[in-house]
């Protein structure tokens, strides 16, 4: 036994030295010609990997927010309530805003800092600042806020023309949504001249519809073309959870009308019609009896407001059409001081620059015939719900 072991001991030993004697040993030659494949490495390639460059899409997302979201805020309102003790006790909600100038002025949503006893901003470099309401337009759901400053400056942004807005177009959202600060998400534009209620029953309409993912934190934040302009405030999600893509900012040529009477030291009262309308053009609009170019069919009318004592008429009874369920017998508006009415945006593109007290002429369809009324608007809230 012992004299077989030892002979195996030297073959293997002779077969080592043998193969030492004729060239460099490798292990790996023992796996590669009998087993092509095994010991292979497992991708081919450098031995180091290089990053891909971005796209121009990428290099101008990453553009807008080093420059938007130094002038983007994180708003923290604080309200005191009452409990079933009589303890008073506070409560704290958040939003977004973003800043117009560098002396410390912010849009943001009325909703954010309405109710609020005590306004805290708190800038991207984590500094924090009090600041007080200067004015408000609730039916819009805007603000303007003030920061104490106390000699520093902020970034800010540029206004753009949200008239020039399209359905397809690219959008940034900046934001702090869930207290997440600095948040970017993009998307286009979905569509535009949505109506939705907010949570005090008041209409929102003409806003812009975007698919950029917007959260609750998000609210006031700046909604940017790709220039890095502020083209909207976003505003509203579909749903209380979260978003599920579809997002609503309200357009910001609605803050300049806000924005241009405090800068001329009026008190914003922002006149309105008072009613709900629904566009309708072509096959929709014929099978209505309306001619094809269509309108605005008028919903509802607002008691007291100046289309009610213009003799405006809404919808008188309901009828489904596909999955939505539209009032029908209505007046069908078809200009507004001269221009056609196509979309919701044509009645605040109409009342821009107007004021209380002052007059439109409304060229509408009732029953068949061409009717023209004149309406005296009024400030919101002078109306009598």
């Amino acid at each position: 036994m012992k004299l077989r072991i030892l002979a195996v001991v030297a073959v293997l030993v002779g077969g080592f030295v043998y193969a030492t004697s004729i060239g460099k040993w490798n292990p790996r030659s023992l796996f590669s010609s009998a087993n092509p494949g095994i010991g292979a490495p497992l991708w081919s390639g450098p031995g180091v990997t290089q990053g891909a460059g971005l796209s121009n899409d990428e290099v101008n997302n990453v553009e807008i927010y080093k420059m938007a979201h130094p002038a983007t805020v994180f708003i923290t309102s604080t309200t005191l309530r009452q409990d079933w003790f009589l303890q008073v006790y506070p409560t704290k909600s958040s939003g977004s805003g973003f800043a117009i100038n560098d002396r410390g002025q912010i849009l943001t949503n009325f909703h954010v800092v309405s109710g609020s006893q005590e306004l805290t901003v708190t800038t991207p470099d984590k500094k924090n600042y009090r600041a007080t309401i200067l004015d408000k337009d609730p039916d819009n759901d805007l603000a303007l806020i003030q920061v104490d400053l106390k000699g520093a400056k902020l970034v800010s942004l540029k206004l753009g023309d949200s008239d020039k807005v399209q359905i397809g177009q690219k959008v940034l959202a900046i934001g702090n949504p869930f207290g997440l600060e600095g948040t970017l998400t993009t998307g286009i534009v979905s569509s535009l001249g949505r109506s939705i209620g907010d949570e005090n029953g008041r209409t929102l309409e003409g806003m812009i519809q975007t698919d950029a993912s917007i959260n609750p934190g998000n609210s006031g934040g700046p909604l940017l073309d790709s220039q890095g302009n502020a083209i909207g405030i976003n505003t509203a999600i579909f749903g209380p959870s979260g978003s599920i893509g579809i997002g609503f900012a309200m357009p910001i040529n609605r803050a300049r009308e806000m924005l241009d009477s405090f800068a001329s030291g009026r008190k914003y009262a922002p006149p309105v019609l008072g009613v709900t309308v629904l566009p309708i053009a072509g096959e929709l609009a014929q099978e209505l009896g309306y001619p094809a170019e269509g309108g605005l069919l008028v919903q509802t009318i607002r008691r007291g407001s100046a289309a009610a004592n213009a003799g405006i008429k809404g919808g008188n009874r309901a009828v489904v059409i596909g999955r939505y369920e539209i009032a029908i017998g209505g007046d069908l508006i078809v200009k507004i001081n001269g221009r056609r009415a196509e979309d919701a945006n044509s009645i605040p593109r109409s009342l821009r620059g107007k004021r209380a007290g002052d007059s439109v002429e409304i060229e509408l369809i009732r029953n068949g015939k061409i009717v023209k009324v004149e309406a005296t608007l009024q400030a919101a809230a002078e109306e009598r719900l």
